[in-house]
Order: structure tokens, then sequence, then C-alpha cells
């Protein structure tokens, strides 16, 4: 045969090779399906949502506040009001402290973390968006995405302690727990390195040939991030910044997940699919398995502990004609149909 691209048999798994990498395309069943939906009902929309696996508890932005969920009994138990624009949370367990990036009002929103009472706001950049707590430096890097620049918080007394330029607009963002902070630039297609001490840039790679990357995941075992770009997951070495795979995803890619436990890399898809990707050494990926979701569940989060995966969502209606005034109309989202799919083994 002549083909230039050859695909082969090796103990029933089919190898493909792209664009110069190897990649397992056999599906393998992964296990995963869905285990619950959470009624949360409501308005508005959605961004980010985190596990709080040690404490069992789920944060989820949605729209003007943070709905707080129980995640042994996948009931809603509080609620943090007042975050306008809410996109992420973020928490440290040592000062027993949250935070949560208000993109309307330029601002975070420290809570206490057993009450959920409001302990006071910090102001950022404009419209902050990603937000991670760093516990190498117990600091809070907040990623604001109009002014291309992150507000860097002190967690214990919620002070700023500098803010840095990003070059670009920053979206999702990670710790090695080590000292740096890696960001995904959107307009740029690259990853910036941060040390979190000086509060430098230290590099910046370019994540061709992904576009537009939005989720970022990290194993800090093996060093390796996952950024998910458009219909692609991007590995990248978190030393050096070499590309060591790229591997097909779902449509409407937004967010990353990894899981330690399991070595399963996640990109929640917004076309209503979950791609699950083993990592079956640091420099060789499977993709395991596209799990169907439901249509718009772009956004998730992974709890380490019980391996369980959740996605926001909500039912919308047709999208109305457009007009003079309105020319991109959008879809209406149903009311009170908003929900949390928890996808398990």
């Amino acid at each position: 045969m002549k083909n230039i691209i050859k695909a082969f048999l090796v103990s029933t798994t089919v190898f493909t090779v792209v664009a110069g990498f190897t990649i397992n395309a056999s599906a393998q069943k992964t296990g995963y399906h869905l285990l619950n939906k959470i009624e949360v009902g409501g308005d508005g929309g959605w961004d980010y949502l985190i596990a709080d696996a040690d404490a069992g508890r789920l944060y989820v932005s949605h729209a003007t506040h943070v709905v707080v969920i129980d995640t042994k009994t996948d009931k809603v138990v509080g609620d943090i009001p007042n975050t306008n624009g809410v996109h992420g949370i973020a928490f440290d367990h040592k000062t027993g402290r949250g935070f949560v990036s208000n993109g309307r009002d330029n601002s975070v929103t420290i809570f206490d973390l057993k009450t959920l009472a409001n302990l006071g706001t910090v102001k950022t950049g404009t419209n902050p968006d990603a937000i991670i707590f760093d516990p190498a430096t117990s600091r809070v890097f907040a990623f604001n995405g109009r002014s291309s620049d992150a507000t860097v918080i002190e967690a214990a007394d919620g002070k700023v302690a500098g803010t840095i330029p990003m070059g670009g607009k920053p979206e999702f963002a990670v710790s090695d727990e080590t000292g740096k902070v890696y960001v995904n630039i959107e307009d740029k297609s690259e990853i910036v390195a941060i040390d979190a001490k000086t509060l430098t840039v230290k590099s910046r790679w370019s994540l061709a040939p992904g576009e537009g990357p939005s989720g970022l995941a990290i194993d800090r075992k093996t060093n390796r991030l996952f950024s998910v770009c458009d219909k692609k997951m991007i590995v990248m070495d978190a030393a050096t910044g070499k590309v060591v795979a790229n591997v097909a995803t779902g449509d409407g890619t937004d967010a990353a997940g990894f899981d330690p436990g399991t070595k399963y890399a996640f990109s929640s898809n917004g076309e209503g699919t979950l791609t699950i990707v083993h990592e079956d050494s640091a420099d060789k990926f499977s993709i395991a398995e596209n799990v169907k979701t439901q249509p718009r569940a772009r956004t998730m989060t992974l709890d380490t502990k019980t391996h369980k995966v959740y996605l926001p969502t909500a039912q919308y209606g047709p999208t109305p004609a457009a007009t003079a005034a309105n020319p991109r109309p959008r879809a209406p989202m149903l009311p009170n149909s908003f929900v949390i799919l928890v996808y398990g083994k």
C-alpha cells in the first residue's frame, strides 16, 4: 500500500498518525454514564463550577450568585449572593476562605467556607474571569479578560499583592502547586507560565496547531498541561512548552479536567459530548470515549475523590427571528431548566 497515513491493528487497538503525533483512536469504554440530574432551576447563565472534594461541596456560578450543593446528597444547601456576573470560584482550606470572581463588578468576593458569609470584596482589573488558588504562595490569581492582566490577592488578608500584564486575553489557569501558574491566552493561542512568587511572566509557548484555547488542566506528576482548543486537546510539557500530543475532541470545547486517580483527561463540549482521553504515558494518549451529555453542557468540574464529573446546562427555546434592533438574537433559556448533570462510573 502507498498510503501516506497508515492505520494498523495491534491487539484490537487502532492507531493513527496525526500531524506527527501517535494517538490511540479506538474507543475503549470508560464506564462513565449519567448518574443524576441535580435540579437547580432559577434564571440566568453560568460559567465555571468547582468541586471541593475534601468538604463534599460543589460551587456553581449562576448569573449573580453561587449555588452550593452537597455532593453526598446532590441537594442545594447554600447560596452566595451578590456576585454580579460571576465566572469562577476558588478556595483555601488553610484560611477557611473562598473567592468568587465578579465579572460585571470588577471585583472578587471573599466568603467564609463554613458559613458562606461575605467577608469582603477586593477590586480587580476589568472583567475578572477565571480564578485559582496557588497553595505554594497562598495567593489567589484572578484573570481579567478585558484588561488582559491578572490581579493577585493574598488569601490570608485579602490585600492585592500585584498585577501581572498578560499580553492577551487570559482564559482558564492552573497551578503546579510548587510555585508556577499556567494560563491559556485565548487570542494569542498560547500558554503563559508565571512565577507565582515574583509575579513575573517566565515563558510564552505556542499551542499550535491549537487555536482559541479555553479550558486547562494539569497532571502534576508527569508535568503535562491539557489545553482544550477548537475541537482539539493540546498536551504540552509544562517544563519546556513542547507540544507532545494533539487529540481530537467534540465541537464547542470549553472546559478541561484531569483525574490523577484514573489518568483520564476530560474535555466538555458544547455540542453535547464529554471527550475522555487516557494518559497511557507522559507522551502517549488514548481517546477512550466520547460520552453523550446534553447540548450546551460546555463547562465541567471533577471530584478527584469520587471521580464524578459535573456539567451544568439548561433547556433553550427556538431562536427568534433577527430584526434591525436585534440582528443577532439568542435563543431564550427556558425558566427553571438549569440543571447539573452528574456523570460517573
